[in-house]
């Protein structure tokens, strides 16, 4: 299935001359929906994986459905004061300032083999603190999946060292 059909691009959104690439209307296909989940399944699944880390809010949707469907346990990483428990909090760059992601202490144990996914890579920076994060738990990235990878933006580039996957990659706007 091409997914990239299934994705909307929303102009001026969250400002002007930004392409919005908007994953709603794959996730609300149910065959686009399946599809994306298998194709990061096929990817990851011998890779003894034991958690999986979706980054709020749009990479808990596939990100639960991957951790139910690899018999794995699911850990959001959110934004700041939204989980009860202590945390494990690591601040990023913006283009426009600086944002914060949070993770619960006891989320991962030491040894955990972790999948990493969010819907979108765009600069990189919101994943590498992800990274960070989970590494500062105990836990192993053997993996770090996409729906979209906006390639221009270079992204990958703060990730090096990991294994990468993305469903659909935009080498412009």
């Amino acid at each position: 299935m091409d997914l990239q059909k299934l994705i909307r691009d929303i102009p001026d959104f969250p400002k002007k001359g930004i392409i919005f690439k908007d994953i709603t209307t794959l996730l609300k296909n149910p065959a686009g929906l399946n599809d994306a989940a298998e194709q990061i399944l096929a990817l990851v699944k011998d890779l003894g994986i034991t958690k999986v880390a979706g980054i709020e809010s749009r990479g808990f949707i596939l990100g639960g459905l991957l951790a139910a469907r690899l018999q794995a346990g699911f850990i959001p990483i959110r934004k700041p004061k939204k989980l009860p428990a202590p945390v494990y909090s690591e601040s990023y760059d913006l283009e426009y300032g600086t944002d914060t992601i949070e993770m619960h202490k006891d989320a991962i144990t030491a040894g955990d083999i972790v999948l990493l996914h969010d819907d979108l890579l765009a600069t990189g920076g919101t994943a590498k603190a992800a990274c960070n994060i989970i590494e500062k738990a105990g836990g192993k990235i053997v993996h770090i999946s996409f729906i979209i990878e906006l390639a221009f933006l270079h992204g990958k580039d703060k990730l090096q060292g990991y294994e990468i996957s993305s469903l659909i990659k935009y080498d412009g706007e």
